[in-house]
């Protein structure tokens, strides 16, 4: 009955601020609705809400409460296909450093490089450098996958895998990357010229190769090993650990020893004045089997140092410390 003596042009005014209060904030005369709860208890909540997250709403998360953050595992964003990268080697670089730097072990780099001397590694050459650890093999045809597999202790699917490869099936002379494999810890000693010591002290008075022979009207020949200078008497050290294969006296290599050690390799040190040692006897890394002299075909007191791989002289140098 009031409505009756209310004037019709308050009326109007009264209900357009009703209608623009509703228009700014429609919510707030909206019914609200119960949350919505996931089937399992998992999620849930209004769905017709916005999401505001911590950083939108000014919260700023503290070193212990990142602790509880639950991190995607590894492999979620890693590729387990190998993938190669680039990198050109700059001076006062070398495998080691390198190693560090990628994040990789030194077999990996020397293995996709086909690295053969670590101390070579040249400035401007420009490294395979893949996304994970492992090394190349070449297959051979008596080869299978598991069977390059098992040598290397590895997965076969993870080969499979790394290699985009689709079956077992591998063709020989293919080269297979074999995630996490490492090479033979005599290879790398090679490689980085760290397999053997100095058996004596002293300077090197003629290297590994061709060179004038000092008794054949200085011809041409070709020489086996290395001299090193040294003083009469002095100490001669067992390059590596091994066994005692033979001593003796050489028209040309004077009182001389050999000693057979592992992965093929076999040493001769020549031009002893005395020998300390014996056929048959194991000695170690250091061990001193004789001393420095000028017996043989010598201008002077030097040790003549030969060092043979399956049979083949190698030049020494290349794999000394």
């Amino acid at each position: 009955m009031l409505l009756l003596h209310v004037n019709r042009t308050d009326l109007f005014r009264l209900i357009a601020v009703l209608y623009l209060v509703f228009l700014i904030n429609p919510g707030q005369y909206r019914p609200r609705q119960a949350p919505v709860v996931a089937e399992h208890g998992i999620g849930g909540g209004d769905h017709t809400e916005e999401v505001i997250t911590g950083a939108e709403a000014g919260i700023i998360l503290s070193p212990a409460s990142l602790e509880s953050v639950v991190l995607e595992p590894e492999s979620f964003s890693k590729s387990s296909v190998v993938i190669y990268d680039s990198h050109v080697v700059a001076s006062g670089e070398n495998i080691s450093e390198l190693a560090i730097n990628f994040g990789l072990n030194q077999d990996t780099i020397i293995s996709l490089n086909n690295v053969t001397n670590s101390r070579l590694l040249q400035i401007g050459k420009v490294l395979k450098v893949p996304n994970q650890d492992g090394i190349l093999h070449t297959v051979r045809s008596d080869e299978t996958l598991s069977s390059i597999a098992e040598k290397y202790s590895a997965d076969v699917e993870a080969i499979k895998i790394a290699n985009e490869l689709f079956s077992d099936k591998v063709t020989a002379g293919k080269d297979v990357f074999v995630p996490g494999a490492r090479l033979d810890w005599t290879k790398i000693q090679e490689i980085n010229g760290d397999l053997f010591i100095w058996p004596v002290s002293g300077a090197i008075t003629s290297s590994y190769g061709y060179r004038r022979n000092p008794f054949n009207r200085g011809r041409s020949q070709f020489h086996s090993g290395i001299d090193i200078r040294g003083s009469m008497g002095a100490p001669i050290k067992a390059a590596m650990a091994g066994r005692v294969s033979m001593v003796g006296y050489d028209s040309v290599f004077g009182n001389y020893v050999i000693i057979n050690h592992h992965s093929g390799y076999r040493t001769l040190y020549g031009h002893m004045s005395v020998i300390r040692t014996r056929t048959g006897a194991y000695v170690v890394m250091g061990e001193r089997i004789g001393d420095v002299g000028s017996s043989g075909q010598s201008t002077g007191p030097h040790l003549h140092f030969t060092v043979y791989k399956n049979g083949v002289t190698v030049n020494p140098r290349a794999l000394m410390r």
